[in-house]
């Protein structure tokens, strides 16, 4: 990683961008040789009808891959410590304090279920991150899934996941 790379002000960077164009370009490429491996099983060729279940997948993957391939090629050809910085640790700190949250949140609805996992997500944001205090927390945190539940459970009728709090209250 470029970590001996500094910023306008100073700060040093957790992740350059060489070493992201380097990771971005073998995910992309991996990405791809798996939807063409898939692609070929389903049959990526031409048949009689037409094109078969995979062709146009199996096509799309190889756009992916030569262009994971030609990202990859470029960042090796940009010298080490050369690319810039891709994060700073400030801003990394900034894009964690969201990101973490919201793993934990879309884990949480496996197990709360949608409306108390997002009544909670929400009291968190307001009062971490927007810096609300006093009753506007709960009234929102509370507000929001509850009407989010009568327009799509009562309304269309559109069943979202629930938890134990919604199978005890009989739904």
């Amino acid at each position: 990683m470029d970590q001996g790379t500094t910023g306008q002000d100073g700060t040093r960077a957790v992740i350059g961008a060489r070493s992201m164009e380097l990771v971005v370009g073998v995910t992309l490429m991996l990405v791809a040789a798996v939807v063409m491996f898939d692609s070929r099983r389903l049959g990526a060729g031409w048949g009689s009808d037409g094109p078969q279940s995979g062709y146009f997948p199996f096509f799309v993957g190889l756009i992916l891959f030569v262009s994971g391939a030609v990202n990859f090629a470029l960042a090796l050809r940009t010298p080490p410590g050369h690319g810039g910085i891709f994060v700073e640790r400030g801003q990394l700190k900034t894009v964690l304090q969201v990101l973490v949250p919201t793993v934990i949140y879309v884990i949480a609805i496996g197990f709360l279920g949608l409306y108390v996992a997002s009544a909670v997500f929400i009291a968190y944001f307001m009062w971490r991150l927007g810096g609300y205090r006093g009753l506007k927390v709960p009234a929102v945190a509370i507000l929001v899934p509850l009407a989010l539940f009568m327009m799509f459970e009562v309304w269309f009728r559109v069943p979202l996941p629930k938890g134990p709090i919604e199978t005890a209250l009989g739904f």
